[in-house]
């Protein structure tokens, strides 16, 4: 996974954070577990407030 990937990371963080509620993370957590996961695969410099917008976005409406 690369950081345009959003809705993919999206299932794998639900995946790998279950009960976590992601309406409530804030954007240096949500770095830090995006670029943990164990298919992402792109730098982690690469990320800005966008899209991580957009991978928080498709993570609560996984929920």
């Amino acid at each position: 996974m690369i950081w345009t990937d959003s809705l993919e990371i999206a299932i794998a963080l639900d995946e790998a954070y279950p009960d976590f509620d992601p309406k409530f993370v804030n954007f240096v957590d949500l770095h830090k577990m995006v670029i943990a996961l164990e298919d992402f695969a792109d730098e982690p410099e690469k990320s800005g407030e966008k899209i991580l917008e957009a991978i928080q976005m498709n993570w609560i409406e996984e929920k």
